[in-house]
């Protein structure tokens, strides 16, 4: 597969870009990767649901076809399952961050005994990003062992992406109720709702209303397969017009069952305007990482 790497370009070069910033890419040890893939194949409980993956490469391959894509900055999101797995992978994304400069150093947790130690460590060595999945990792994003967690990263303004909606599936933990009681209480935390919240989109464009640093990610929203299960409402893109520079481009390439250039096109075919598609897909990652 070729990945179709001319149609990516061609369509940031029509805005003037100098390329792409995706906040919500996946790189993991290649033994945790494959599990995940497996996952999928298998049409696990949280997705039910036929799901090919559609860079199915070695780690190389999947870096260069991201270059050759034309994205700039990305990330290496990973997220354990379970209790003893979020320092190891730590470490395991330190590591790739310094053999792949262009992604973004990105950590993980867990409310376990620890945590807070192992993120100081992280943060302290550089880490730019966090990923929290409340639907893999089954935890209370108000678990009392996370407290400390919060409030260090909104301290050092360090953002974190969290799949909190309850698409594919709801989990125990999902859904904007107990997100917005963790915003009551950290009000500055730097978070982004991943895949836009679905399917309870209008709730988490109320959080991103209430809280000056809440951003949602696009991961998946809009496309043909998401619109197919949970549609975005049309009734809400005036809010997405409203939030534009709050809204940041995510795929979850390589784990997606279509080419990387649907999530843009399924942007562009919001018909919100070349502004709001330069200030998502470029814009507004650069002045979060890379303006200094």
């Amino acid at each position: 597969m070729s990945g179709g790497s001319d149609e990516v370009v061609r369509f940031w070069e029509r805005l003037g870009l100098p390329g792409l910033i995706d906040v919500h890419t996946h790189f993991m040890p290649e033994q945790v990767l494959r599990k995940v893939w497996a996952y999928f194949d298998s049409a696990g409980p949280l997705t039910g649901m036929e799901w090919p993956i559609a860079y199915r490469h070695d780690e190389d391959e999947r870096l260069a076809l991201l270059r050759s894509f034309g994205v700039r900055r990305f990330t290496s999101m990973l997220y354990p399952h379970k209790a003893g797995m979020a320092a190891w992978l730590n470490g395991w994304a330190a590591d790739f961050a310094r053999r792949v400069p262009d992604c973004l150093h990105t950590a993980t947790f867990f409310p376990e005994e620890g945590v807070e130690r192992y993120v100081r460590e992280a943060v302290e060595a550089g880490a730019r990003i966090f990923k929290s999945h409340l639907q893999v990792g089954a935890y209370d994003a108000n678990d009392p062992l996370l407290e400390p967690v919060w409030g260090l990263l909104a301290e050092a303004a360090v953002p974190v992406v969290m799949h909190c909606g309850s698409g594919p599936a709801p989990g125990k933990y999902t859904g904007p109720e107990p997100v917005g009681r963790l915003l009551a209480r950290h009000p500055r935390l730097r978070l982004v709702v991943a895949h836009m919240g679905m399917p309870e989109y209008a709730e988490f464009l109320a959080l991103a209303e209430a809280y000056p640093e809440v951003r949602l990610d696009t991961t998946m929203a809009f496309t043909d397969f998401s619109e197919e299960l949970t549609p975005f409402p049309v009734a809400e893109r005036g809010r997405l017009a409203d939030l534009g520079d709050r809204i940041l481009l995510g795929t979850d390439f390589p784990n997606i069952p279509y080419p990387y250039v649907h999530q843009l096109h399924s942007l562009e075919r919001l018909e919100l305007g070349d502004d709001w598609l330069r200030a998502v897909c470029y814009g507004n990652a650069h002045a979060m990482f890379d303006r200094r």
